[in-house]
């Protein structure tokens, strides 16, 4: 299809209200991630400073945090699941609905969270409730993939594909820094006791409003016919899973490891850092909290900034390097976070800056290893895959291995991922996978 009638395609009818830009993409999809972001890190940081207390009170605290990022991972495994279910929804009833169950099934089970009794007054019980609503929120964000990310990466300008690429990964750093911010002012404003018997409670209802508001915000642009013209006519269209392996699984198998460096260390400066902090030294939580919230705004800066030099250097040559810079954070960063005060501070702002640069292109890098018409379903594989592989366990090996080894150890789960990225982006050169 030539570029004149895939524009004419886009373009809306004499009744239609206005051609959804890729602008207009860009909000939808940074209200969207954000929203599913603040959900992720109101259950990761519940993970650290409540879970381990009020589900495992028979353990010692670092078996019992061991427990509860066991319990974390639950829905990375789910996620491909989710994927699955609801590219079977959106092939027979359409984007709008699919969304609409995912992000219910989202914000239901994050809502149920909170409501969850102790393991003082129901016993083993509240674990498993814990564990079945872990695995709907896996699953309803493998069911949230929405195709945004995919049509920003064919709409953008000529030159400007770095720069679009990295619109989806702002959410991450927002959702971080509102969790953070409000589980900061609920442990500065409560007392240790009734934190933990009703306010850390609060983040997860608040999960459920933000959900619905993302929700009508995805729908304003998914259900429109422009919306509908333009996936038609870039052909980005869902397939079944079971199609998209078989066709493109070579692809899928090195497009998961491409990114996988990245998300490893998006847990380990997020969510590891909080539970060493939490476990082993006296610092005050909401104090390290505000660290956090501030560090993250360097990861909006980097994120943002990535787009510029990755459409100067081109991704992949980006991501080596990006790759070699979070080999090195993963050897030194731990010394940092050993020294405490100024040390915590440098790791985080240093982290986040890292994560920054390459997060905002890990997006752009799964998409483009795909033909235009096998992107929508091939990239929610891809993003599945590497979000469990990378992501999905780092909390748990860097606390294990730290526990093990002391604080130097956390870092080889991160180097390994960084080894799997360099051999990840060398297969890719050599097959010729999607372009530059």
């Amino acid at each position: 299809m030539n570029d004149a009638s895939t524009a004419k395609s886009a373009r809306p009818g004499p009744d239609s209200g206005h051609a959804v830009s890729p602008s207009d993409i860009a909000v939808g999809v940074i209200i969207g991630r954000t929203s599913e972001f603040f959900d992720f890190f109101v259950f990761a940081i519940a993970s650290v400073i409540v879970f381990p207390m009020r589900y495992f009170p028979f353990e010692e605290p670092v078996r019992a945090t061991l427990w509860s990022f066991t319990i974390f991972a639950l829905a990375f495994l789910a996620r491909p699941i989710g994927t699955a279910v609801f590219t079977a929804i959106d092939r027979a009833y359409g984007k709008g609905v699919k969304l609409t169950i995912a992000l219910l099934l989202l914000g239901t089970s994050t809502v149920a969270m909170g409501l969850i009794p102790s393991y003082e007054n129901i016993g083993a019980a509240s674990i498993v409730v814990l564990c079945i609503l872990r695995i709907g929120q896996g699953m309803a964000l493998g069911g949230a993939w929405d195709g945004l990310p995919s049509l920003l990466a064919v709409t953008a300008p000529e030159g400007k594909r770095g720069f679009y690429a990295m619109v989806p990964q702002l959410g991450a750093p927002l959702g971080l820094i509102v969790a953070s911010l409000l589980f900061a002012y609920l442990v500065s404003q409560l007392s240790q006791e009734d934190f933990l018997d009703w306010g850390w409670r609060y983040p997860f209802f608040v999960a459920f409003a933000i959900n619905v508001v993302a929700l009508f915000a995805r729908l304003r642009i998914v259900v429109t016919p422009e919306y509908d013209q333009m996936f038609h006519a870039r052909e980005l269209e869902p397939s079944r899973m079971r199609e998209a392996i078989a066709r493109d699984g070579k692809t899928i198998l090195v497009g998961a490891f491409v990114p996988l460096a990245t998300f490893a260390l998006f847990h380990m400066v997020t969510v590891f850092p909080l539970s060493w902090v939490y476990l082993y030294t006296d610092e005050s939580l909401s104090r390290f909290l505000l660290i956090e919230s501030f560090a993250a705004v360097f990861g909006i800066v980097s994120i943002v900034f990535s787009g510029f030099l990755a459409d100067r250097m081109g991704h992949r040559k980006f991501l080596f390097q990006g790759a070699v810079y979070i080999a090195g954070y993963a050897i030194l960063a731990p010394l940092l976070l050993a020294g405490q005060g100024l040390g915590e501070a440098i790791y985080m702002i240093m982290g986040f800056i890292i994560l920054g640069l390459n997060f905002g292109q890990s997006s752009g890098a799964v998409a483009s290893l795909f033909e235009r018409h096998h992107r929508y379903t091939g990239s929610a594989i891809v993003s599945d895959l590497a979000w469990m592989f990378g992501a999905g366990f780092a909390p748990l090996a860097a606390l294990a291995l730290s526990a093990w080894g002391g604080l130097p150890a956390s870092g080889l789960y991160l180097l390994s991922g960084a080894v799997c990225t360099f051999l990840a982006l060398w297969l890719a050169t050599r097959l010729e996978f999607g372009k530059s």
